[in-house]
């Protein structure tokens, strides 16, 4: 194909704007605030989460913490609730600009400075699960000093271990001070400024017991000298049970060159660029090479098959040939496969699954899921999702009929209820666990009415709708004629055993995608940022090259075996890359450490939910790419 100069510089441009597209595009779900000198600005408080047992709490959950008067929770998306993020007001409040490094003290009616030993046990606990506090301010969520912007939060506390001591009992410490920081922007037309950094320094301090102290919010913290002792929690035998906490931060001011729509730059970057670009050069290694052997299949061999099968003219010519490979099973190539109405199902699922990540990458690629929006790519996922519904009816419909069947109305039914049902049951079950833990991502009940309402109120007749669009079109006619009788499949070699064929195909896309996907678990377990869409977004399409040409070299070799029976081959041969991907998460659940029986329960269910709608997204991938091929090379032969 020529291509001219005005199209060569169109591409140049339309490349230079993708590089900067997120730059262009900064919606950060709010708009921006100047803040005036002395103005009062508050902290809010989110939730704590650890790495070891995946199980978020609200702050408010921890016990000794000071509260407000009045706890103002702000609006939740679906997404957040989903998550475990409550976003809710504190006392750490500030006047911008002033009173920087003045050491106040948090009180209220709500908090004791003292804290008896059953409530320093469960500190103790948090402490030694490693849980970390994660707060916001003007939208940007906290950073500890000294660590990377794309792990959030700081440390509740810490542990000492001396020589002999395990984990149960090191000394354990609260940070109960912090030092936090405020980076700001000065606005170049007016004396106000805007915040473009968020981190606190968290340190333990224990204060000097003060009998009947009534200290108010705002108060100078107590003196102290430098070498002042760290809070210790751990409650032993003989020892006194109970602790003097008061609750201290400073805040200061930082003057910054960063602009407001860059804030959330230092975020988003990391030191693994170059791993992101080995995994994207790796996955290209294995589409060319996949490419090639294609290629020969259809340019060679393919045609090569083609033009003998049509160069002889003559009955006499034609019966003389002998016919060999996938022309002998012309007759059994477009016979149904066994349950034909299962197969549809996981088709159209797979479909939806498939919409709903294409149109998630597009936005998120041209920088519409903004994270200062927290939980807005949860809520996309499942909005999409549902609207993606009608996806699912149309092409589960379409196969259905493809193959024969009668009752479209049943298929349609189990592919409104099959996939949802399952993700819905398995979220069903573990919250009930998280409900029963007292987690913040339990989910409330009217969150659960909410997505009741959004699968059968939304979902299930956009499946139907699908539906029937489908059932009013013509069913395709096959290139070729079905024989009444089936016919046998010869004894297979070895490696065409359909089991192994199966998991070897399996390899190639899973290969393609397992380095990010490194990645995104540790994003999604290790509560870090990953905001790396235009990676994922290439990573995605080389997915998708790979499962198609990986289903097309397997179903062709297949047919020259002359095995007929390729429908659900098709879709198992690149879906069971799922398999891989699961296998893959039991082995990332060693390096998170978990060892509580709901942390695993809910580390394995969304594990499994994750590996199911990878095998229909990738099944549903080669199984339409296996059928383009064989009506493809069916209708381009001459059969008597």
């Amino acid at each position: 194909m020529k291509i001219n100069k005005k199209q060569f510089v169109f591409f140049i441009l339309f490349s230079i704007f993708l590089n900067h597209v997120n730059g262009i595009f900064y919606l950060p779900g709010m708009i921006p605030h100047d803040f005036a000198p002395g103005e009062e600005g508050a902290i809010k408080v989110n939730k704590i989460t650890s790495v070891h047992t995946q199980i978020p709490y609200k702050y408010y959950q921890l016990p000794g913490v000071c509260k407000p008067k009045d706890i103002i929770d702000d609006t939740e998306n679906l997404g957040e609730i989903l998550l475990g993020d409550r976003i809710e007001n504190s006392d750490y409040t500030f006047n911008f600009l002033e009173d920087g490094g003045k050491c106040k003290v948090i009180n209220s009616e709500s908090c004791s400075p003292i804290i008896k030993k059953e409530d320093l046990k469960i500190l103790e606990d948090r402490i030694q699960n490693q849980y970390r506090v994660h707060w916001l301010l003007d939208g940007l969520p906290v950073r500890q000093t000294g660590r990377l912007a794309s792990d959030p939060g700081f440390d509740l506390g810490f542990m000492t271990l001396a020589e002999g001591q395990t984990v149960a009992t090191a000394e354990k410490y609260l940070n109960n001070h912090l030092e936090i920081t405020i980076f700001y922007h000065n606005n170049p037309t007016d004396n106000t400024s805007r915040i473009v950094g968020f981190e606190i320094f968290p340190s333990s301090r224990q204060y000097k017991k003060v009998e009947n102290w009534n200290g108010n919010t705002g108060d100078d913290c107590p003196q102290y000298g430098e070498n002042f002792e760290q809070l210790s929690i751990s409650v032993k035998e003989g020892e006194e049970q109970e602790r003097f906490v008061l609750w201290t931060y400073e805040v200061k001011y930082t003057p910054s060159p960063v602009l407001w729509n860059k804030r959330w730059d230092i975020y988003f970057e990391s030191n693994d660029n170059s791993v992101h670009w080995f995994s994207i050069l790796n996955s290209l290694m294995i589409v060319f090479i996949l490419t090639v052997m294609v290629a020969m299949i259809i340019i060679r061999t393919l045609k090569k098959d083609i033009r003998r099968y049509t160069s002889i003219d003559t009955s006499e010519d034609r019966d003389s040939q002998e016919e060999t490979g996938w022309k002998m099973i012309h007759g059994d190539v477009f016979r149904p496969p066994s349950h034909p109405m299962l197969l549809s199902v996981c088709i159209g699922s797979g479909v939806q699954i498939f919409s709903m990540t294409l149109i998630t990458m597009i936005f998120a690629v041209l920088g519409f899921l903004s994270p200062a929006n927290i939980g807005g790519l949860a809520t996309a996922l499942i909005v999409l999702f549902v609207l993606s519904a009608m996806f699912a009816g149309y092409f589960s419909t379409r196969v259905f009929t493809i193959f024969k069947g009668r009752n479209w109305k049943k298929n349609t039914i189990y592919t409104a209820l099959s996939m949802p049902g399952i993700i819905f049951g398995i979220f069903f079950f573990v919250n009930m666990f998280l409900r029963g833990a007292k987690s913040s991502a339990a989910v409330p009940f009217g969150t659960f009415a909410s997505i009741i309402a959004m699968w059968f109120g939304i979902s299930v007749p956009l499946v139907f709708l699908g539906s029937y669009f489908a059932s009013k079109k013509p069913v395709p006619e096959d290139p070729v004629r079905t024989n009444q009788i089936p016919r046998q499949v010869p004894d297979q070699i070895w490696y065409m055993n359909p089991y192994l064929s199966i998991l070897m195909g399996g390899i190639l896309p899973f290969g393609a995608v397992f380095i990010e996907l490194h990645f995104i678990l540790t994003s999604l377990w290790d509560n870090q940022f990953y905001y790396i869409f235009g990676f994922l977004f290439i990573v995605l399409m080389i997915l998708i090259v790979t499962s198609a040409e990986i289903s097309i070299v397997m179903c062709y070799f297949q047919l020259c075996a002359e095995d007929h029976h390729w429908w659900w081959r098709s879709f198992l041969t690149a879906g069971s890359s799922s398999l891989y991907m699961f296998i893959y998460s039991v082995s990332f659940f060693r390096y998170l450490g978990i060892t509580k029986f709901i942390s695993s329960l809910l580390y394995f269910s969304y594990s499994f939910i994750m590996s199911l709608a990878f095998a229909a997204l990738t099944g549903t991938i080669g199984f339409y790419s296996c059928y383009f091929l064989v009506r493809k090379i069916y209708s381009s032969i001459h059969i008597n």
